[in-house]
C-alpha cells in the first residue's frame, strides 16, 4: 500500500473510532488531523495549526452566521407559527391534501427568513401538529411533510449551510443564496404536487374538510403573513438589490425579528436572554466544527491525499454525472451517522479537488450538496429533523423515519433534476449577478 494510500486508511479509521466513541465532531476532526501530521507529514503541527484555527475563525463571511442564528432562535419563540397557520390556512383549504399544504409552504415561508432546517421544523410544527390532529388529518402524512419540508431551511436563503460552504469553498455567499431561489420553489411544488396526488389515491385519509372561504376572509387572513413577508424582503432584498452584504442583511433580520416579536407580546428579558445563549452555543459549536475541519484539510493536504484523490478520479475517467451519483451515495451514508454541516466541513478536503478535478461549477455542487444534506437531515439514526418531531410528538424515530421515506424520495427525485436540467441552480445567478 502506497504512503498516501496507508494515511487514507488511517485517517477513515481514527474518524470512525473517534466518532463512534462520542467524542465531540469538532474533537475528531481535530485529533485525526494531529495523527495525519505525525505519521504522515513531515512538519511540526502546532503554528500550523495555531495559525489555520485563527485563519478559519475570523472570515468575514463567517460574521453573518451567528446573526443569522439568533435571529431563527428569536423567531422560534415570537409567536411566529400561530400566523403562519392563520394566514395561510384559507388559501390551501381547497387544494387536494387541504391543510397539509401549511406544512409545506409554511416551512417554505419560514425557511426565507430562519436559515435553519431545525428551527423551521420546530416552529411550523408547534402550530400545525396540533391544528392537523384535531382536524384527524393522517398521522403519517402529517409528519412526514413537516419533516421533509423543514429541510427547505437549508435551502431557501438565508441559509447557514451555505454560508459554511462559501466559506470552505471560497464562494461567494450571495452568489449562492442566489442559486437557491429556484430549486427551494421546485422543492415545494414537488412536495405539495405530492401531497395532492397522495390525497387523491387515499380519499379516506384526507381529514375534515376545511370551510370555505371568500376572497375576502382571504385577503384578510393574508394580513397576518405582512409581517414575515416583510422581514424576508427586508433581508433577500437588501442581499439582491446590492444595499447590504449577508452579514449587513442578518443584522437587519435581528432587528425586524425582534419587532415581531414585540409586536406578538412574546418579547421579554427571558426570552431575550434565551435566544442570545442558545445563538451563542450553537454558533460555538458551528465554528469549533469549522476550524477543527480546516485543521484536517490542512493535514490531508500536506499528506498528499486531495492531489492523489483528484488525480484517481481522473484515472477513473467518470464522468460528472457518475461522481455526482458516488459522491451521492457517499453523502447518504455519511447523512446516517452525521449532520449536515460536519459533513459538509469533513468531506470537504477530498471531494473539492475532485469536483474541480472534473470541471464541475462550484456554485452548482453548493447547491446538490445541499439538497443531499437535506437528506441526511431526515435519515436515521442522527437525522436533526426527525429528532426534533420525535421530541414534539412522542413518536419512535422509526416510524418518523418511515413516515418522511416518500419525501427522502421527493429530494432524491429533485437531484436528478437538477442533474439534467443544471440551469434550475445556475440561471438566475448569472442574470442577477452578471
Amino acid at each position: 500500500m502506497s504512503g498516501v494510500g496507508l494515511a487514507t486508511l488511517v485517517l477513515v479509521l481514527s474518524l470512525l473510532v473517534l466518532l463512534g466513541s462520542g467524542v465531540w465532531i469538532a474533537l475528531s476532526l481535530l485529533v485525526a488531523a494531529l495523527i495525519v501530521f505525525a505519521y504522515f507529514a513531515p512538519l511540526d503541527p502546532g503554528s500550523i495549526i495555531a495559525a489555520t484555527m485563527w485563519d478559519a475563525s475570523w472570515s468575514w463571511a463567517l460574521t453573518a452566521l451567528p446573526l443569522f442564528v439568533w435571529m431563527g432562535e428569536i423567531l422560534m419563540r415570537s409567536g411566529l407559527s400561530s400566523s403562519l397557520f392563520r394566514g395561510l390556512s384559507p388559501w390551501v383549504a381547497g387544494l387536494p391534501g387541504g391543510l397539509m399544504h401549511v406544512n409545506v409552504i409554511g416551512c417554505g415561508v419560514m425557511a426565507a427568513v430562519s436559515g435553519s432546517s431545525a428551527v423551521t421544523c420546530a416552529t411550523v410544527g408547534r402550530m400545525s401538529i396540533p391544528e392537523l390532529t384535531a382536524r384527524k388529518y393522517d398521522r403519517r402524512m402529517m409528519i412526514g411533510s413537516l419533516a421533509g419540508a423543514g429541510t427547505f431551511g437549508l435551502l431557501i436563503p438565508p441559509s447557514i449551510i451555505m454560508i459554511v460552504y462559501g466559506v470552505v469553498a471560497q464562494q461567494s455567499v450571495a452568489r449562492l443564496f442566489i442559486a437557491g431561489i429556484l430549486p427551494g420553489l421546485m422543492l415545494i411544488l414537488l412536495f405539495s404536487g405530492y401531497i395532492a396526488l397522495w390525497s387523491r389515491l387515499n380519499p379516506d385519509k384526507r381529514g375534515d374538510l376545511p370551510e370555505r372561504t371568500t376572497m375576502a376572509q382571504k385577503l384578510a387572513a393574508s394580513k397576518e403573513l405582512l409581517p414575515v413577508v416583510g422581514l424576508i424582503v427586508a433581508i433577500i432584498g437588501s442581499i439582491y438589490g446590492g444595499f447590504a452584504t449577508p452579514t449587513e442583511a442578518a443584522s437587519i433580520g435581528i432587528l425586524g425579528a425582534l419587532i415581531l416579536a414585540l409586536i406578538n407580546g412574546t418579547l421579554s428579558g427571558a426570552m431575550f436572554t434565551e435566544s442570545l445563549l442558545s445563538a451563542t452555543r450553537i454558533s460555538c459549536m458551528i465554528s469549533f466544527i469549522i476550524a477543527c475541519a480546516a485543521c484536517l484539510s490542512v493535514a490531508v493536504g500536506f499528506a498528499d491525499i486531495p492531489r492523489v484523490a483528484a488525480a484517481w478520479v481522473q484515472g477513473m475517467e467518470l464522468s460528472p454525472t457518475a461522481l455526482i451519483f458516488v459522491l451521492t451515495l457517499f453523502f447518504l451514508v455519511l447523512g446516517c451517522f452525521l449532520e449536515g454541516i460536519s459533513i459538509l466541513v469533513l468531506s470537504s478536503s477530498v471531494v473539492l479537488p475532485m469536483i474541480q478535478a472534473a470541471g464541475i461549477d462550484p456554485i452548482w455542487f453548493g447547491i446538490y450538496a445541499v439538497i443531499v444534506i437535506e437528506c441526511a437531515q431526515i435519515t436515521p439514526p442522527v437525522g436533526f429533523n426527525l429528532i426534533v418531531l420525535k421530541s414534539m410528538t412522542g413518536r419512535g424515530i422509526g416510524e418518523i423515519a418511515w413516515a418522511t421515506f416518500p419525501f427522502l424520495c421527493v429530494l432524491l427525485f429533485a437531484i436528478v433534476l437538477i442533474v439534467i436540467f443544471p440551469q434550475i441552480v445556475t440561471v438566475l445567478p448569472d442574470l442577477m449577478l452578471n
